[in-house]
This record gives structure tokens, sequence and C-alpha cells, in this order.
């Protein structure tokens, strides 16, 4: 295959709206706390620099909210698109679809959604019925921003419907990002995303994860893109970059670490703990 039958891979940064951009993981650094003035420079960097999309994360205990940032940040990029995340069960999904229209305009269409599903602040729920409000969400969402009425009557979302008048630029629902490594999570990709996002794994893993989802998919009458979600520590040389590594949570202890995966109320996620096998696997 040559290049130019590739699809175009996506290349894009992260906007620190959850208070973790610092020297060192742990010690906070006031000037690097979530702020409009702070991810609003990442954001424009991110834009002059050449990045195609960037990521606005969401959490309650963690920062600034990712869709009044949005939709400041909207006049300010002229080509990048944002990542915008949203919580499934935060907003009435009907408000929600009119945000995102109305922020998709705000931007000529550039918008992109990551869902998330995690628990909600002060809620906690087994991973079964929040993803299923999940699923629930992202498809009275997409009928929605498609230009369709609504008739849903679910265990979480009922609502019966016409779409708001304010829709999208395209007239379609934007694309909508989703991850999770749970059997539950991955059935909820497969029937209702439009890219899988991934965490870093082994090359087998990942191999194993895609073609996993794919199959899923596939029994959906679907397809699905991918997406890669990794921080990567670039410097001259691999020992520069392994000391860079090693200053980063060289004042970490176990206990603070705890307390910062935590504030993302996704801690037990098995994403989560896949992560926690492959560091003490390193």
């Amino acid at each position: 295959m040559s290049s130019a039958d590739a699809t175009p891979c996506e290349v894009s940064w992260f906007a620190a709206l959850c208070d973790d951009d610092y020297a060192q993981l742990g010690v906070a650094d006031p000037s690097l706390r979530s702020s409009l003035e702070h991810c609003g420079d990442i954001v424009r960097t991110a834009e002059s620099v050449g990045f195609d999309n960037v990521l606005l994360p969401s959490g309650y205990a963690l920062g600034i909210d990712s869709i009044a940032f949005a939709a400041a940040m909207a006049p300010v990029i002229n080509r990048m698109s944002m990542l915008v995340a949203v919580r499934t069960g935060e907003m009435w999904v009907a408000q929600l679809a009119r945000q995102i229209a109305t922020l998709d305009q705000m931007m000529q269409g550039r918008l992109t959604v990551n869902i998330i599903s995690s628990d909600l602040p002060g809620q906690v729920l087994a991973s079964a019925p929040r993803y299923q409000r999940t699923l629930e969400v992202m498809t009275a969402l997409r009928t929605l921003l498609d230009g369709n009425r609504v008739d849903i009557d679910g265990e979480f979302v009922q609502l019966h419907l016409d779409p708001p008048r304010v829709g999208t630029v395209s007239g379609r629902c934007p694309p909508l990002y989703f991850g999770g490594l749970s059997d539950d999570a991955r059935e909820v990709a497969a029937a209702a995303a439009d890219v899988y996002l991934m965490w870093p794994d082994t090359l087998d893993g990942v191999a194993d994860l895609v073609g996993d989802m794919r199959a899923r998919a596939a029994r959906h009458g679907r397809t699905l893109r991918f997406g890669y979600r990794v921080h990567v520590i670039v410097r001259n040389t691999e020992a520069e970059a392994h000391a860079a590594a090693a200053h980063l949570v060289a004042a970490l202890d176990d206990d603070e670490g705890a307390r910062i995966r935590a504030l993302s109320l996704d801690s037990q996620s098995v994403g989560v703990r896949r992560q926690a096998e492959l560091r003490e696997a390193a």
C-alpha cells in the first residue's frame, strides 16, 4: 500500500485542564494550574506548531470546565480541531446536544467529542449500569445531532424530542471518541463510537485489542477508527529521556500517586489497572 492510499493520521496534543502540568508529579506549581491563561497558551501553541487536534479533558475536582474553555478558545484558533471531553450523565442529553451543536458552529465544524464514562462527583455506579447510561447518551446525542427526532425509553434516558434548531455545520454528529478496556466499555465503543481510544500496551496487546474491536464493530455493522493516547518524553538521547522521566516522578510517593489517580473518578477501571500492571513490569 502506498502512502497515498493510507488514511491520514491525526496528531494531537493535550491541554492540561486537569491541574497536572507540573515539572514534577505531586509538586504543584501555581503558575501552571488549570486556568484560562495557562491552558489557552497550550492550545494556541499547539495550533501554531501544526498539531491537528487538542484534547480538553474533564474532571470535577481537577480544573476548569472543558466546554466553557472550548467556547473561549473557539474564536482564537483558526485551523486546529478541539477534542472536548464530556462526562455522560453530568448534563441532560438534549441540552448537551444543543451545546455541542453551538460549539461546532463556533469552531466552523472542527469539533470532536471525547465521551467519558467514569463515575460522577458524589455518585458511584457499577460498570454495567454506568456503561448502559453512556450508550443511551451517545445514542441520543447522535440521533439529535444528525438532525433526527429521538424516541428513547432507556434505563437512564427517556426522551421524545425533535432535534434542536441549531445544528452542526455538517448537519451530522461530530466524531465521538471513546475508550475503555472492560467488556462493557468495548461493547459501547463498538456500538456507538467513531474513534476507539487506546492507552499504551505491548505491541501484541495493541494488536489483539484492535482485532477484537474490529470484530465487535463488525457485529454491529460498523467500522471504527483507532486512536492511541500516550504521553511521550522526548530528549536528544535515551539516557536524557530516562533521566527526565525519573525526575518527573522523583517527588511522588505511593500515597500521593493514589490521591492524584482518585481525582479522575476512574482509578479502579480496567484500563487504569492495566496501566499499573505495565508499570510494574517495566
